[in-house]
């Protein structure tokens, strides 16, 4: 890393390395860091959510591409949140699903979860080689409230999971995983609708929902989620 610079009353901000962008063929990826590992971790990632950044373990981070701004920051509004009749019947196919949300712990069980997902989803990804001591890592290494809510069905097999941070004012989907052969469930879906409606029980205003890239159909699900806003230089506007 290089660049270092420091913005008060934050630690110190570093530029990573360009590297090949993984969304956009031929594009260059880079990307501003900083520590959490804060007394005030809570609030300082508070703030640095409002800017657009996302957390990884300890470190937020958020994109510093040259001349390219592609990744933008999305949350949505959840008070105003559109419950389409798609969702609905999303939710009532799932309504045999349990939730338990926990703090983030990894287990043998969630691990083999992901390593089936990573295998049928992301095969050719960096994270299909994460060992059990990789995915452990992601799971807990965290210095704010980070949650794992596992999904389980009537006999208790577990079907999905999200890894999610509660925030003063917002909760935030870091990663989920989910049984490939359950495409009939839309359980991606069905983990976001539940986090929109444990936001709202809890008061919050915003789910986080990471970064939306136009030319991604990977991420094309997102726009789905309205009123869906999008960090801009005016400041956060409704896509």
């Amino acid at each position: 890393m290089n660049q270092t610079t420091t913005f008060p009353p934050y630690n110190i901000f570093m530029g990573t390395r360009p590297l090949p962008c993984p969304y956009i063929k031929g594009r260059v990826e880079r990307k501003v860091v900083t520590d959490l590992s804060t007394p005030n971790a809570m609030e300082l990632y508070e703030d640095l959510s409002r800017a657009g950044f996302r957390r990884s373990h300890n470190l937020a981070y958020r994109p510093a591409c040259p001349n390219c701004n592609a990744c933008i920051p999305v949350r949505i509004r959840v008070k105003d949140f559109n419950w389409s009749r798609s969702f609905r019947r999303i939710m009532k196919r799932n309504i045999d699903v349990t939730a338990r949300d926990i703090v983030g712990s990894a287990t043998e069980e969630q691990y083999f979860l992901f390593t089936r997902y990573q295998k049928s989803r992301h095969a050719q990804s960096e994270m299909a080689s994460m060992n059990f001591l990789d995915f452990k890592a992601m799971i807990e290494d965290s210095p704010i409230d980070t949650r794992i809510i596992e999904f389980r069905n009537k006999k208790e097999d577990l079907i999905s999971a999200m890894l999610a941070d509660r925030q003063l004012d917002a909760l935030s989907a870091v990663y989920s995983l989910f049984d490939p052969n359950l495409s009939d469930r839309s359980l991606g879906t069905y983990m976001i609708l539940w986090l929109i409606d444990k936001a709202i029980k809890n008061k919050a205003s915003y789910v986080y929902l990471g970064y939306w890239i136009e030319e991604s159909k990977k991420m094309s699900y997102k726009k789905r989620f309205r009123p869906l806003e999008g960090l801009t230089p005016d400041g956060w506007k409704t896509i």
